[in-house]
């Protein structure tokens, strides 16, 4: 089976083109094998390529463990730039499905192998029942206390942390908080106990964000099924949705992640809109499928 090794803004996935490659019988197993960094190609997961009947692609993400994630950010734009590099689309705006529904991408090619992308992310979901969180209410979870930060008050002024927590969907759930130094969270303790809480039944994505102005933060992230990532483009989008919702910055920001930068605006006709890079970083055969 063929493969080409992308990334965005280091969010590094194995990708498929299945217009081309037979899709793999159980992905869900193959992912954690060909995503390993020591025994696999290495990743943050899987991510095939597919014909659709109402987009140019479809796009199905697994993540390192094998989970299927109904969204992601830096994938779409991937696999955008794979669906034109292929020749699967003409340059210029392409429709992806998706487990959200289908986006509208923008493709901008910088290279042989690199492209700009910007994706229409739609609307964000704010309802509890819709994240989901386990909260009871309907209006949005802005600044709410957080059962799952509870028992973990040790590190919180090292950090500057506000143990608040804002909810958001943008497909798939997310959480952000706010602190003064996010090089300083313990993510990798702290990650895993907030992504397998209780409050979150279907897991969840989870940001802590330092604002350096109204139009610039700087995050870290802890993806579901995943771990520690370079970037969660999900997550950045719904960073600048609770930015605005908690008045810390405007609709329009630039998100710094450890794998680059991204660029968002809350549309005020409700959608979000994510710009950022995609690279092909190699292309390789993995045995069987």
């Amino acid at each position: 089976m063929n493969f080409v090794k992308m990334h965005g803004a280091g969010n590094d996935y194995v990708y498929v083109d299945c217009f081309v490659e037979r899709a793999p019988a159980d992905p869900a197993a193959l992912a954690p094998r060909i995503a390993d960094r020591h025994c696999g190609v290495g990743g943050d997961g899987l991510v095939l390529v597919l014909p659709s009947t109402q987009a140019a692609a479809r796009m199905r993400m697994f993540n390192a463990d094998g989970s299927e994630a109904e969204m992601c950010g830096n994938g779409v734009r991937c696999v955008a730039h794979l669906v034109v590099a292929h020749g699967h689309a003409p340059e210029g705006a392409v429709a992806i499905e998706t487990g959200r529904g289908v986006l509208t991408v923008e493709v901008r090619r910088t290279g042989e192998r690199r492209s700009q992308v910007r994706v229409d992310m739609g609307e964000p979901l704010l309802e509890p029942g819709k994240i989901p969180v386990a909260i009871v209410g309907s209006g949005p979870v802005v600044e709410a206390a957080c059962p799952a930060l509870a028992t973990e008050e040790g590190w919180w002024a090292t950090v500057g942390l506000d143990p608040r927590m804002t909810c958001v969907s943008m497909g798939n759930p997310h959480v952000v908080f706010y602190c003064r130094d996010v090089a300083a969270v313990p993510l990798e303790a702290i990650g895993p106990r907030i992504e397998r809480h209780p409050l979150f039944p279907q897991r969840v994505n989870v940001h802590f964000v330092e604002v350096h102005s109204p139009e610039l933060v700087r995050m870290r992230t802890w993806e579901r099924g995943s771990g520690i990532t370079q970037a969660c483009g999900t997550g950045a989008s719904a960073v600048c949705v609770a930015g605005v919702l908690t008045g810390r910055t405007g609709r329009r920001i630039s998100a710094q992640l450890p794998g680059g930068d991204l660029e968002l605006e809350w549309h005020s006709g409700g959608h979000v809109f994510m710009t950022g890079p995609a690279e092909e970083v190699f292309t390789g055969t993995w045995p069987g499928g």
